[in-house]
């Protein structure tokens, strides 16, 4: 099957001109004959009702979707693809490597991989209880055949039949119209809006495709309703653009009621869904605004003029779109909509290595080595190593290959969000945290970043660095050779991080902290459960972002158990990417309830090339076991219980580790009651 995504703009209209033509006669024919086929259904669709979108058992809702951007209309920018990034763009410089019918097969591969049933399940697992689809418009209809492409409306039945099984809605997105509805990428443009300059074909041509989806889809309840045109541009040569764009709403919800007066209309305002001058009042009793929002402020006033667009016309509000930026920004998106009773759409579900998205797909070597050839950077590759690399990628779009986000959909779900604080990952002491490994939450709860989100567009805000995750922390790759491959950078004086921690043993311990810093001056300092353990410590200059050394803060005492532990700037001006606590000296750790007479003897030999007898005493019958930990507290080995009777006794141990300090770990119960001891031992060859 072709992808359908082959040369945009072909002169085919001054060839196949009565093709238009003809298939609104037939669709005019078709409604003759029809009849009562159009009659609205008594009940399992989704309407419009004063301010509110009603579900199909005429209940209210707050609809919460998301979109499968990329999929059936690639973008560039969610493939790291340079340049202009539009569908015809991305498939002529395909073309240009492996040719056409290579490239044919690669848009199977990845139309396949993009959205496969796992997808639809995850989606419906994480929450969402509708998709919107976007689609380019040659995904149902061949330009160069002037016909429906059936191979279209079977791929979209099987994306319902999933839809179906999973309990999702739908709504369908003509994201890239005929002719382009703006001159940008995302409508697939050649650098004109032809659908407005040129509207004899390209609006009638519109106006045919929406009303045979409608015709098709008429009675289909899974479908909520339709988003005729994606975020549309006049242009300024059109004298009345914001006329220009009501008259082809109106022309398309009249050709559509002759099939379908059954979905909801949802219809975008002018300049990207932003402004609605002249689309109202309503032109259809089944209609909503949709409106999108992206980098600008989450407060009231950003969405007030579309607050009494809906109260003064009675017409509900949509969010069609919103996010590319970080989950705070998100999660007071959300709080803003829903809390004013308006349902919303995510953009979007996937996209190759993006912290934006639920989902990341890997981004191969050998696909890297393409996008630098793309960008200037390296040699063109022969055929055979792009399409390798092209077909790498592709397999690389399947869910199972994808990395979970799960701080994205905390942001769209979790209405604690904003005041969480919880562990990322597990981080146990002795033992190694990186910095970048901070706890999940919320701006001054898991941390606290003087940028942490983009309100004006450009560049700054969230995640300067994008990897990683997608807070306002700022990440990016490390070189750091004793680090890990990620590192916080851009810090700013007063930002810090919290981790969650579990001290397995209580005693002294050695700091490292990996850092680079250009010019130095910056300080850190740690801080336990609010408790500042160490002051503002220098940190170096190094003489590069990623040119890297070992901070060694003074000896830290940690008590055992879960604290919380913070690593503050002031000031900044450097990069932090791994901690190691390391052991010095144990505490020893006494959890007992009953009286002190358990004892031990000893452990011996110490230093020991193996062989090891641990010796105790007992007032009573008891268990013990050992346990022996490395420096770093990994647990390297464990004896299992035994019991003993009332005196003296021994449990014997043979180490077969590498030389080094390890510690043992000897304990004691009786009934409830328990005693733990902790050695330091020697370990020799």
């Amino acid at each position: 099957m072709r992808s359908g995504y082959s040369s945009l703009f072909l002169p085919v209209w001054q060839r196949h001109g009565a093709v238009v033509c003809g298939l609104l006669c037939g669709l005019l024919l078709w409604q003759g004959w029809a009849g009562t086929a159009v009659a609205r259904q008594a009940g399992g669709f989704f309407r419009a009702a004063g301010t509110e979108i009603l579900d199909p058992d005429g209940q209210p809702v707050v609809l919460r979707g998301v979109g499968l951007g990329g999929w059936l209309m690639p973008e560039g920018y969610m493939l790291h693809i340079p340049g202009f990034g539009s569908p015809s763009d991305i498939r002529a410089k395909i073309e240009d490597l492996i040719g056409p019918e290579d490239t044919d097969r690669f848009f199977e591969i990845y139309e396949a991989n993009y959205v496969a049933e796992a997808d639809v399940a995850a989606i419906a697992d994480w929450g969402f209880d509708h998709i919107r689809l976007p689609f380019h418009y040659r995904v149902f209809y061949d330009p160069d055949t002037d016909t429906f492409r059936e191979e279209g409306f079977a791929l979209l039945d099987q994306f319902l039949a999933w839809c179906k099984t999973y309990g999702l809605y739908v709504i369908l997105d003509m994201h890239a119209a005929p002719g382009a509805q703006s001159e940008g990428n995302i409508a697939d443009s050649d650098g004109v809006a032809r659908l407005w300059t040129e509207p004899d074909p390209y609006q009638d041509l519109t106006v045919a495709i929406w009303t045979e989806i409608a015709r098709r889809y008429a009675n289909e309840t899974q479908i909520i309703g339709y988003d005729l045109i994606n975020e549309p541009v006049t242009p300024d040569e059109i004298a009345d653009g914001a006329q220009a764009l009501r008259d082809l709403y109106e022309r398309l919800a009249g050709a559509i009621r002759t099939v379908d007066p059954n979905h909801i209309l949802f219809i975008e305002g002018n300049y990207y869904a932003t402004t609605f001058d002249k689309l109202f009042p309503p032109f259809d009793d089944n209609m909503v605004y949709a409106f999108h929002k992206y980098w600008n402020e989450t407060n009231q006033g950003t969405i007030q003029y579309l607050l009494d667009l809906r109260d003064t016309y009675q017409v509900p509000l949509w969010l069609g779109e919103t996010g590319e930026n970080s989950n705070p920004w998100i999660h007071e998106t959300i709080r803003l909509v829903e809390g004013h009773g308006i349902g919303w759409n995510f953009w979007t579900h996937k996209k190759v290595e993006a912290v934006t998205s639920p989902l990341s797909a890997p981004l191969s070597p050998n696909y890297q080595t393409l996008l630098d050839y793309w960008n200037g950077q390296g040699p063109r590759p022969d055929p055979i190593s792009a399409k390798n690399a092209l077909f790498e990628q592709a397999a690389n779009l399947l869910y199972e290959r994808c990395r979970l986000q799960p701080g994205v959909l905390r942001a769209l779900f979790d209405p604690d969000f904003a005041a969480l604080n919880e562990p990322f990952k597990t981080l146990v002491l002795p033992g190694v945290i990186d910095a970048v490994d901070y706890n999940l939450g919320g701006q001054g709860k898991a941390y606290f970043d003087v940028d942490y989100k983009a309100v004006s567009g450009a560049p700054g805000g969230g995640n300067t660095g994008g990897k990683y995750r997608n807070d306002g922390v700022d990440i990016e790759s490390s070189t750091d050779p004793l680090g890990g491959p990620y590192n916080v950078g851009w810090i700013e004086t007063r930002e810090w991080l919290a981790y969650t921690v579990e001290v397995q043993t209580a005693g002294r311990y050695e700091v490292a902290i990996r850092v680079a810093s250009l010019n130095g001056g910056g300080k850190l300092a740690l801080l336990l459960d609010g408790e500042r353990i160490v002051d503002s410590v220098p940190v170096p200059k190094t003489g590069g972002w990623q040119t890297w050394t070992t901070l060694t803060l003074p000896e830290v005492e940690l008590p055992q158990g879960t604290h919380e532990l913070r690593l503050s700037f002031a000031p900044g001006g450097f990069n932090v990417n791994r901690m190691t606590f390391t052991l010095l000296e144990p505490t020893p750790v006494e959890r007992e309830d009953g009286p002190g007479e358990t004892r031990l003897l000893g452990v011996a030999p110490n230093p020991t090339r193996g062989d090891m007898v641990v010796r105790f005493e007992v007032p009573a019958a008891a268990q013990a076991r050992l346990e022996v930990f490395d420096m770093l507290g990994r647990q390297v080995a464990r004896t299992p219980w035994r019991a003993f009777s009332a005196g003296a006794g021994y449990l014997d141990h043979v180490l077969h580790q590498a030389p080094g300090t390890y510690f043992v770990r000897l304990t004691v119960r009786q009934g409830s009651r328990h005693r733990v001891f902790v050695r330091p031992v020697q370990l020799i060859r």
